[in-house]
């Protein structure tokens, strides 16, 4: 039973994938108070690597600290540069938490170039629906 074409066809090698080289992109952070996300991208949106403050092992209110953040843009920069020759990027910031600055600052110091640095938090046209209004 074990000797059937199926289970053989289970067994065959896998085709390496091509290493790809990406070395524009972009870097997208999303820093909020309870935590910091980068994700690295090429120039058309597509992820390349990502990581978060919780995924680094910080838990509770750790995770939306400075540090917190720079630990993450470390991981996600390595990993960036490591499998796809990451070296330029235009910065994406979106949130307002304290891991905004800290992200960036990582990308300087491990060569990165920056060539850009562009505020994307959603700004609200007009907000939510007031209370209403009271009687006396």
């Amino acid at each position: 039973m074990a000797d059937t074409p199926a289970a053989a066809a289970t067994t065959a090698p896998k085709k390496k994938k091509a290493k790809r080289s990406v070395p524009y992109g972009q870097v997208h952070v999303q820093a909020t108070f309870n935590n910091t996300i980068i994700s690295f991208t090429d120039t058309t949106g597509a992820l390349l690597t990502s990581s978060s403050a919780g995924a680094c092992g910080f838990r509770g209110s750790k995770k939306g600290t400075a540090y917190a953040a720079q630990v993450a843009a470390e991981r996600a920069a390595q990993s960036a540069k490591q499998q796809y020759g990451f070296t330029k990027a235009d910065v994406f910031i979106k949130g307002v938490g304290l891991g905004r600055d800290a992200a960036v600052r990582v990308l300087a110091g491990l060569d990165i170039a920056v060539e850009s640095i562009k505020d994307v938090t959603g700004v609200p046209h007009g907000g939510v629906r007031p209370k209403k209004a009271r009687r006396i």
